[in-house]
C-alpha cells in the first residue's frame, strides 16, 4: 500500500472574490504549524488584492477517506496530517469515522482503535482467537458431533459491522470501537 501523502490547497478569498485564482499547494507530509502558518502568509503577501487576509482550502489530497473542510482550522488540518503519517491510513479513516475536530476527541484513536485487517472475516477470526476460541470445532467438539457443528464466520463478520465502526480503506478495512 501507498502510504498517504496529504497536502492541501490554500486561496486568497480576496483574490478569489475578485475572479482571480491565487493560491498554492502545502505538502503535509512532514506537517509543521508554524511552516504552514508562514506558507499561507507568503501566499497572502504575494496577492495583488491590497487586503488579502482570509484564505479557504479549495482542495486537498492524500488524506485518504478523511474529508477537509474548506474553512477547517489550519491547526486542525495539521493534527490530522500529523495522525497520518503516525499511523497512516487507519488514522485517516478514525477522523472519518469520529467526524470530529476537537483535538481530544483525536487523541481517542489508540484507546479505540481495534485495528487493521484484509477483510471482516480476519478480523472475525482475530477476535475470536483474542477470546481463547478456537474455530475447529475438531479441536473441542466431540468426534461423532464434530462434522456437524461450525463456526460461521462469514455471519459473525457481518455482525461485527453492526457492532463496530467500520471503514473500508484502499486495501484493508479499520475497525474502531464505537
Amino acid at each position: 500500500m501507498t502510504p498517504l501523502h496529504p497536502r492541501i490547497y490554500v486561496a486568497s478569498l480576496s483574490d478569489y472574490n475578485a475572479g482571480r485564482l491565487h493560491g498554492t499547494w502545502i505538502d503535509l507530509a512532514d506537517p509543521d504549524l508554524d511552516d504552514v502558518v508562514a506558507k499561507v502568509n507568503a501566499m497572502l503577501a504575494t496577492s495583488r488584492e491590497s487586503h488579502a487576509e482570509e484564505y479557504a482550502i479549495h482542495d486537498f489530497e492524500g488524506f485518504g477517506p478523511a474529508r477537509i473542510d474548506e474553512y477547517e482550522n489550519v491547526e486542525t488540518v495539521v493534527q490530522i496530517a500529523e495522525g497520518i503519517r503516525d499511523r497512516g491510513e487507519a488514522f485517516a479513516a478514525w477522523v472519518s469515522v469520529w467526524n470530529s475536530r476537537d483535538f481530544d476527541e483525536l487523541e481517542r484513536f489508540d484507546e479505540l482503535y481495534v485495528g487493521s485487517f484484509d477483510s471482516m472475516k480476519e478480523c472475525a477470526e482475530e477476535l475470536l482467537d483474542g477470546l481463547g476460541i478456537d474455530t475447529d470445532p475438531d479441536s473441542w467438539a466431540p468426534e461423532v458431533l464434530a462434522p456437524f457443528v461450525r463456526v460461521d464466520l462469514d455471519a459473525f463478520a457481518r455482525s461485527l459491522t453492526d457492532m463496530y465502526s467500520v471503514v473500508e480503506g484502499d486495501t484493508q478495512v479499520h475497525v474502531f470501537e464505537p
